[in-house]
């Protein structure tokens, strides 16, 4: 059994249907969302953020270059023990996603691999969302500290649970 899995009072961040973002502290005034799109070909933020192909992915955002964590619009969380995102696709509770999860990292297959350099914290929301309406919606602080990072993406199903996984390393 994992360390967090009984641990049902981490936050989720949800998604109205697009991609999830992870955007350095730092950067996140630099964000639109999707408030600057007035036609179908805009380039706006939120544009930007669903053009990524796969499990993750990074887009430039002011200076710094922000992860999204594409394909599916899953309720997501993070487990810092582990410096690993969770996401939720199906499953009874979140006790039995965890669990699944951090006994997945040791022996997953990992999908998709990127480097990614942060100079500290980072802010997981909807891309969406401007970063001016993260006031009101849902966003949650993961404590990074600043350095590069290997970041890789697995999908794990087994008979109850079917997650993604992106961990930090």
């Amino acid at each position: 059994m994992g360390e967090h899995s009984d641990d049902a009072t981490l936050p989720w961040v949800s998604s109205l249907g697009g991609p999830l973002i992870a955007i350095p502290e730092s950067a996140c005034r630099h964000w639109n969302g999707g408030r600057l799109m007035n036609r179908f070909d805009d380039e706006g933020d939120y544009r930007r953020a669903c053009d990524v192909n796969g499990y993750i992915g990074l887009i430039d955002v002011g200076p710094a270059k922000a992860l999204v964590l594409g394909d599916d619009p899953a309720d997501t969380t993070f487990l810092p023990a582990s410096n690993l995102f969770v996401r939720w696709i199906a499953a009874e509770s979140p006790a039995e996603i965890l669990d699944v999860a951090i006994q997945a990292v040791g022996s997953a297959h990992w999908d998709e691999e990127l480097t990614w350099d942060v100079e500290g914290p980072v802010i997981l929301f909807d891309s969406v969302f401007g970063y001016d309406d993260l006031i009101t919606e849902d966003h949650l602080l993961v404590e990074l500290s600043p350095g590069r990072y290997t970041v890789r993406a697995a999908y794990i199903e087994t008979e109850t649970v079917r997650t993604v996984i992106v961990q930090l390393f």
